[in-house]
């Protein structure tokens, strides 16, 4: 086994150790075959993570092994990383979390064995004030991806009816993410009260398809649920781009709307992925010229709570 290599990327430098350590038993993927995964999607899974807080999810000896989850950036960083101050009221603690403006900060990261990066949907230039706003959509232990797809389309025909432009990707497991970018006008309560406002219009339009019941116990077991909670403050998912950490290297993957009734989860990895960037590059690259103002959306939540609907649970008891 190779002791170690260096990887030149743009200006820096990074140097890799063990880079034949198997990542991945379903193809014997290695911790150098990651790296060269997120050198060819560089572009795309900067810019999804670009000046938020990230957490990282940390394998030391592959995905069938230990996961971390890492708040603070590792111990040993270069002067070039760059992080953000996170407060955590719960605890009354603080942790500096990577932030990531250049792509040779994501190689350090798996250098130091991530193979996840799961950002806030804030920036660290307003950290309380959320820019981007996630549809999980969640699939039960008896649902299908068709119905997810189901589901999917029905967000998108709310979201076209509101005038927000939703960018979906695969979530890498079962399920699928829609982002839509905000106006960084309220804080995360008023986004997750939104989020929430959405999720029950879906479920009117597909009741036999969605849900939004809180407690797990209580959804259909072949539903879909639709997680608002991941706009709670602190609460993540995984990056567009970002890998799994599963044997098969499964990633998160941005795809057009044309694509959605192709598009297969269980296809999209660290050995196709890269080839699908080269031919179609970066198909979240144009989020930020498509801002929501989640105003439409609060009038929603509003009127729900006036004819009884209980607001969002706390989101600490998920």
């Amino acid at each position: 086994m190779a002791d170690a290599v260096e990887i030149a990327v743009g200006e820096r430098t990074v140097r890799v150790s063990s880079p034949d350590r198997v990542y991945f038993p379903a193809r014997a993927e290695t911790k150098l075959d990651l790296v060269n995964y997120y050198l060819a999607v560089g572009d795309g899974i900067v810019n999804s993570l670009r000046e938020r807080p990230c957490m990282l999810h940390r394998y030391p000896t592959g995905v069938t092994g230990e996961k971390v989850h890492q708040k603070r950036l590792p111990n040993g960083a270069p002067p070039w990383m760059e992080t953000v101050r996170v407060f955590f009221p719960r605890y009354q603690r603080t942790a500096d979390e990577l932030c990531v403006t250049e792509l040779a900060q994501v190689i350090w990261a798996v250098q130091m064995s991530t193979v996840e990066f799961h950002p806030w949907n804030s920036r660290r230039a307003d950290m309380e004030r959320p820019d981007e706003w996630r549809i999980d959509l969640d699939p039960m232990p008896d649902s299908s991806f068709d119905r997810v797809r189901r589901v999917a389309r029905v967000a998108n025909e709310v979201l076209d009816e509101l005038g927000a432009v939703g960018w979906p990707k695969t979530s890498g497991g079962s399920g699928m993410h829609i982002y839509v970018r905000i106006t960084p006008a309220h804080g995360f309560d008023d986004v997750r009260r939104a989020a929430l406002a959405f999720a029950r219009e879906v479920e009117r339009r597909a009741p036999q398809d969605a849900t939004t019941e809180w407690w797990r116990r209580d959804r259909d077991p072949s539903a879909v649920f639709v997680d608002y909670n991941q706009n709670a403050r602190d609460h993540t998912i995984a990056a567009a781009y970002s890998v799994r950490g599963n044997p098969e290297a499964t990633v998160s993957t941005p795809f057009r709307w044309d694509e959605l009734d192709a598009i297969e989860p269980g296809e999209c990895t660290i050995a196709s992925v890269p080839r699908r960037f080269a031919e179609l590059g970066d198909l979240h690259a144009g989020i930020d010229d498509a801002v929501f103002d989640l105003a439409p959306l609060l009038e929603w939540a509003d009127r729900d709570e006036r004819e009884g609907h209980a607001p969002a649970p706390d989101p600490d008891d998920a």
